[in-house]
């Protein structure tokens, strides 16, 4: 049975940001278990034939000094670049969003291919993470950034109904190789003047990270809620209608892949950027579902996720502090 300081159940951005804001103040003995093959959570890329299309988050925006500045970075480093839109820029990743996740998930210690079946407060102990495995990890502390509906099946045995609240929206991503032009007009992004049910369009050719035509049609909450139930073949088709309606006139559809995001966009949100839970609120809850009080936009988006986790990892390290 090993040992952590720190363990972070979920490899998203708030994860990645929590275990680096952890890392820059001394706190090394940490790991974030991620249940999928890569960290990123929905920033997430996918190749399509010789292509590539983003599927999760298209872009970002910045409102905060922290993102600014870690932006300013990134740009610097040639990670990110601005898309389109004004007065905030609408940021992407240069070689797809997954891309941009793994260069700041690159230092960190992190075990992939790993579910977490439970946590459990041993009350005088240590926290116990049991994984899916059987395997048991002890830990001080731990952060869950997983989406809430998610992380309170992990957290069955502690009180946690100030959450049972949030709610989240899914959304299908259609995702269409073409072999010849879009009609969808450069720099490759709709979301204005589209049929019912959608709520954006993104030609990857245009947008810059695809070396082929991909587009990807983003669907509705409430659409994707009422057909949720439906077969990947029926959804599929649907959406494929609507990105048949973007061919140009000499181009057909090749290819078409479906991703079902069961936890989209929180319905719900926390206003506040993380919650301790747990005998001696050892276990923090965060993630894009947790607003900073100052936050006026009052949605889940790419900031909420990053300022959520860098809060997180602020309160263990100040946790971490008060007991040494």
């Amino acid at each position: 049975m090993s040992t952590k300081e720190v363990i972070i159940v979920g490899g998203g951005l708030s994860g990645i940001m929590a275990a680096r804001t952890l890392l820059e103040n001394g706190i090394k003995d940490i790991l974030i278990v991620e249940k999928s093959r890569s960290v990123g959570g929905r920033l997430a890329t996918r190749r399509l034939e010789d292509g590539k299309a983003d599927h999760g988050a298209q872009f970002f925006t910045v409102r905060s000094p922290e993102l600014q500045r870690d932006v300013e970075a990134w740009l610097e480093s040639g990670w990110v670049k601005k898309w389109f839109g004004a007065p905030y820029p609408r940021y992407t990743s240069v070689n797809g969003m997954n891309a941009l996740s793994k260069k700041l998930a690159e230092a960190l210690p992190t075990q992939l291919n790993t579910k977490v079946s439970s946590i459990n407060d041993m009350r005088d102990g240590p926290l116990e993470v049991e994984l899916d495995s059987g395997e048991k990890i002890l830990c001080k502390h731990c952060i869950i950034t997983a989406p809430v509906p998610q992380a309170l099946t992990l957290l069955s045995e502690m009180e946690v109904s100030q959450l049972s609240h949030i709610t989240f929206a899914p959304c299908f991503v259609g995702m269409f190789t073409f072999d010849g032009e879009s009609r969808v007009p450069s720099p490759g992004h709709l979301d204005e003047q589209v049929p019912s049910g959608v709520e954006r369009v993104v030609d990857h050719r245009k947008k810059g990270i695809s070396s082929t035509v991909t587009i990807s049609v983003y669907m509705t909450g409430e659409w994707s809620k009422k057909r949720f139930n439906l077969g990947d073949q029926e959804i599929s088709a649907e959406i494929q209608k609507v990105a048949a309606l973007y061919l140009d006139k000499d181009s057909t559809i090749i290819e078409a892949q479906l991703k079902r995001w069961r936890y989209a966009e929180a319905e719900e949100v926390m206003h506040t950027p993380y919650m301790e839970v747990g005998e001696g609120y050892r276990v923090v809850v965060c993630g894009d579902a947790f607003l900073r009080e100052t936050d006026e936009s009052g949605r889940t988006r790419f900031e909420s996720a990053y300022l959520s986790g860098v809060s997180a990892g602020e309160r263990i390290i100040e946790k971490l502090k008060g007991e040494s």
